[in-house]
């Protein structure tokens, strides 16, 4: 992987120029392969800069072209560098937030119906995300970023915490329409429920991150 797969970060004092791609360590391969360690280290510092740089920043800008880095750089880029980092550090935890994000821009009228279908039965996590009343397509839009933003302008633990928030009502939806479609479409309620499954555990993993956050220990 070259230097130019690592998005580009903005802010600074350099802001009026054109922004340079940010590449905290040379990602060239070896010739039997990418050194795992390094590609780590790379990804740790990565995620470090980016944080820094936003909460650095009182430009709304900067968060704004933070927020939007996967829709200009593409999500696959993001991925190539934290993808396979830890779930519980914090390129594993700006991964998840980038996701999410990304998920339910592109599916948020689905995204919608499952959180609508969970809000109700996990009320403390409903109000934790904070979505708008009704939560319908824009809101949930307008929730992914606001949440997004908050881990560069606001508290770092509460943007995971309400990441997790959403993925707990987003995913308790979809336990409960997967209930009320087991004995019409059998394959599709098993397939609600594995998605279910792995974002309550993506929940888990963005609550440990928080509180790691919180302690110091998160990197």
């Amino acid at each position: 992987m070259s230097e130019q797969s690592v998005p580009p970060v903005y802010g600074g004092a350099n802001r009026h120029h054109k922004p340079k791609p940010f590449a905290p360590i040379d990602f060239e391969p070896f010739a039997g392969g990418a050194d795992p360690a390094r590609v780590s280290e790379a990804a740790h510092l990565a995620a470090q800069a980016l944080v820094k740089r936003g909460r650095d920043s009182d430009d709304p800008k900067i968060t704004k072209r933070l927020v939007k880095l996967a829709d200009e750089q593409g999500l696959d880029a993001i991925a190539e560098m934290w993808a396979e980092s830890p779930a519980r550090s914090l390129p594993g935890a700006l991964w998840r937030l980038y996701a999410l994000r990304a998920a339910t821009m592109q599916n948020s009228e689905r995204i919608s119906v499952y959180f609508k279908a969970g809000r109700d039965t996990a009320q403390v996590s409903h109000v934790v995300a904070g979505a708008a009343e009704p939560p319908g397509a824009d809101e949930m839009k307008q929730m992914a970023d606001a949440i997004l933003s908050g881990a560069f302008d606001g508290d770092f633990d509460v943007a995971l915490e309400r990441s997790a928030a959403f993925c707990r009502v987003v995913a308790l939806g979809q336990a409960t329409l997967a209930d009320s479609a087991e004995h019409a479409n059998e394959g599709h309620a098993s397939k609600l429920t594995r998605s279910s499954h792995q974002l309550v555990k993506t929940a888990e993993d963005l609550e440990h991150a928080a509180n790691a956050w919180r302690l110091g220990e998160l990197d």
